[in-house]
């Protein structure tokens, strides 16, 4: 059976997770709730960081390049939205120097729905 191309570029990604990635699902796996995350998940045309398919929620982890690419960030996030996810950014370096008031924003948006 083959794989459809978005299914294996997600397969790659994550084998090829960055160390911010990697110490976030460490800490969405130990997060307490029926529902859980997947790393690298496709929504439509789209390849997000983390969702929570369960509680619609998105999640996505953004470096420097970021800065330069806001317009292309925001379309994607509205398709995104579009296909009836709630989409969350946080930059690299939050997760680094602030893991719990990520995952607090996390547990509140997975809260609110």
């Amino acid at each position: 059976m083959r794989l459809r191309r978005r299914t294996h570029i997600a397969r790659q990604l994550r084998r090829k997770a960055t160390e911010v990635e990697t110490r976030l699902w460490r800490a969405l796996r130990e997060l307490p709730t029926e529902q859980r995350f997947r790393p690298q998940h496709p929504i439509g045309p789209y390849i997000v960081d983390f969702a929570c398919p369960g509680h619609k929620l998105a999640i996505e982890l953004d470096g420097g390049q970021h800065v330069t690419q806001r317009e292309a960030d925001a379309a994607r996030t509205d398709g995104i939205a579009r296909r009836g996810y709630r989409v969350i950014r946080f930059w690299n370096n939050d997760v680094i120097d602030n893991l719990a008031g990520v995952l607090q924003v996390i547990q509140q948006e997975m809260a609110f729905r």
